[in-house]
Order: structure tokens, then C-alpha cells, then sequence
């Protein structure tokens, strides 16, 4: 097994989110991983609205970074290095600092599907500022 496969996995069962799925213990209905429904496709500019009300407080304009936050158009948070699954869960569950020394992301209360609107938005962003190509 590669060693990205295998930390992902490391990753999701330390989160908890493998933990009895095998015994069928996760609740009908419940969504540990704060997806939005299969085939839904954000859109960049309800992303952008979105972004403004929720992150742009410690992201910065533009995901360009604050004191309180990183910048968003960093290699590290494209694609390759942190898939829009960590994006999910970053905003349920929060993040502890480990990239550099802005702070913890607490927790957010928002949907899954303005979540994918936003991630949308960042990857424009990403995109437009060279951090990858799709």
C-alpha cells in the first residue's frame, strides 16, 4: 500500500469516521464526512458570497492569507496536497494549526453544499493564481 493511501487512511480512522461503518453503526441518514449529495457541482460564484460570510475574516480577500489564517493559494492547499475532502472536513470538524502558526479553524456551521460552493471558489482562485492546472 503507498504511503498517501495509507495515511489517508491513518487520517480517517484517527478522526473516527471508519470506526464501526463495517457493523453499520453510523446513523440513517448521517453524513460524517459533510459531503453534499453525489453529482452536486459548486458554483465559483455563489462560493464567492459564501467565502465572504465565512472565511474571509481569517483567509483574507481573495484567500490571499490574514494573521489569523493562511493563505488559501499555497501549493500545499491545492488539489494534489489536500483534496476537497479535507476542505469538508475542516469546516465540521475544525483544524488544529499545522501548516504554520495562524491559530485553530474552529468548527463551522456550514452546509455541505455552500462548503463545495466555496471549495469551487478557491480552486478558481488556484487556478488563476498559477498553484495548479486542472
Amino acid at each position: 500500500m503507498n504511503m498517501r493511501i495509507r495515511w489517508v487512511i491513518v487520517t480517517l480512522l484517527a478522526a473516527g469516521l471508519l470506526s464501526g461503518c463495517e457493523r453499520g453503526e453510523r446513523a440513517a441518514g448521517a453524513n460524517p464526512l459533510h459531503l453534499p449529495p453525489p453529482g452536486f457541482v459548486g458554483d465559483g460564484r455563489k462560493g464567492a458570497v459564501v467565502y465572504r460570510q465565512n472565511c474571509q475574516t481569517c483567509h483574507g480577500a481573495g484567500a490571499a492569507g490574514t494573521d489569523q489564517g493562511p493563505s488559501l493559494l499555497r501549493d500545499i492547499y491545492a488539489p494534489g496536497r489536500h483534496a476537497n475532502l479535507a476542505f469538508h472536513l475542516a469546516v465540521k470538524n475544525g483544524v488544529k494549526a499545522h501548516h504554520d502558526n495562524k491559530g485553530d479553524m474552529p468548527p463551522l456551521e456550514v452546509s455541505p453544499e455552500d462548503v463545495e460552493h466555496v471549495i469551487q471558489y478557491v480552486r478558481e482562485l488556484q487556478v488563476k493564481a498559477g498553484v495548479f492546472r486542472p
